[in-house]
């Protein structure tokens, strides 16, 4: 599998953008103790879906979602810090439409938009992150989520967090699976 459609580089000021694989062999140059888990990001319009994984970075677990407003990015800054803190964090895994390879789409600029405003608040400079290819995950989730006719606002807050489960699931599924084919040539 080419690394070329999972990533986009594109450098901002404060927060450090890694492709995808050297984000994780880096990890992997870490003593296990010291290696800390990912947060896997859904970036919506009105909401952003978080996951995280486990200690050994193999299983992705729904956390929360949080709103997102133009002018709250210094709270949410703020929460991912605490998040940071709390869950031993080392590194962001975010989702970003790949959509036919359009990299202007409004999704797209959403995400990198949402990525730009973190980093002007200053307040997450040693955040590595990634970008991975997040297309129709969020329909995929709504689909199963359907037949449980939830609520509109609790569907909506499910999926984005479920697909945040499934971009840092799919990440963690790619570098774990290269990991054991590095390890067994």
């Amino acid at each position: 599998m080419s690394l070329g459609s999972h990533n986009l580089v594109f450098e901002l000021s404060f927060m450090k953008f890694v492709k995808p694989l050297n984000l994780y062999q880096d990890l992997l140059k870490l003593r296990a103790v010291d290696r800390g888990r990912f947060l896997g990001l859904d970036v919506g319009d009105r909401y952003v879906g978080l996951a995280v994984s486990d200690f050994d970075n193999k299983v992705a677990s729904p956390l929360s979602v949080l709103v997102r407003k133009k002018n709250n990015i210094g709270l949410m800054a703020l929460d991912f810090e605490h998040l940071i803190s709390k869950l031993s964090l080392s590194a962001f895994i975010v989702g970003y439409p790949y959509e036919n390879m359009q990299k202007n789409s409004k999704n797209a600029t959403q995400v990198k938009v949402f990525v730009d405003d973190l980093c002007k608040t200053g307040k997450l400079e040693d955040v590595r992150y990634t970008l991975w290819n997040e297309c129709y995950t969020t329909k995929n989730v709504e689909l199963l989520l359907k037949p449980l006719n939830l609520p509109p606002v609790e569907a909506k807050t499910s999926s984005d967090k479920f697909a945040a489960v499934a971009i840092l699931q799919a990440y963690l599924d790619f570098v774990n699976r290269y990991a054991v084919t590095e390890e067994s040539q």
